[in-house]
């Protein structure tokens, strides 16, 4: 059985990259293990500590993690939702970290077969100082990756 893994994000190109992945592979997805990952990225909680003048109340950072998991949890529901009303059953997966690594560490571990991820259709000057998600697992993912553009 192939283990397809769609990388989402909160974007409106990883909800197109969703919606295109169970409208134009449905067949192939039905008979497949779907895999719905998302990206709790790491918080830079250097300016919460300078802005505390270096007081930060250990619940607060507790509650942003809380925060950021609800999230998390709350949109793989909603592409679960997407999956079940097209007659297709996926599992779902978090991670915190790094959005490139942890996708590409995601891949390896849960021996994906093909990683669909969206694209920000970025320009080459944003791309080249911000990086690019896409782009970074199409060099380094150990599986097949489909990058959907979001033509919307």
């Amino acid at each position: 059985m192939m283990k397809v893994m769609v990388a989402i994000d909160e974007s409106d190109c990883s909800n197109y990259a969703l919606k295109w992945t169970v409208d134009n592979l449905r067949d192939s997805l039905i008979q497949s293990h779907l895999i719905i990952f998302t990206v709790q990225p790491l918080s830079d909680y250097a300016y919460i500590h300078a802005s505390s003048f270096g007081l930060t109340p250990p619940e607060f950072l507790s509650s942003i993690h809380e925060n950021r998991k609800k999230t998390a949890l709350a949109l793989l529901e909603r592409a679960k939702d997407i999956c079940r009303a097209n007659g297709i059953n996926a599992e779902t997966t978090t991670e915190v970290g790094d959005p490139k690594d942890a996708i590409c560490e995601a891949v390896e571990k849960q021996n994906i077969d093909l990683l669909v991820i969206g694209s920000h259709n970025q320009g080459a000057l944003k791309r080249a100082i911000l990086g690019s998600v896409s782009n970074y697992c199409v060099h380094n993912a150990k599986c097949q990756v489909l990058i959907v553009p979001n033509i919307a």
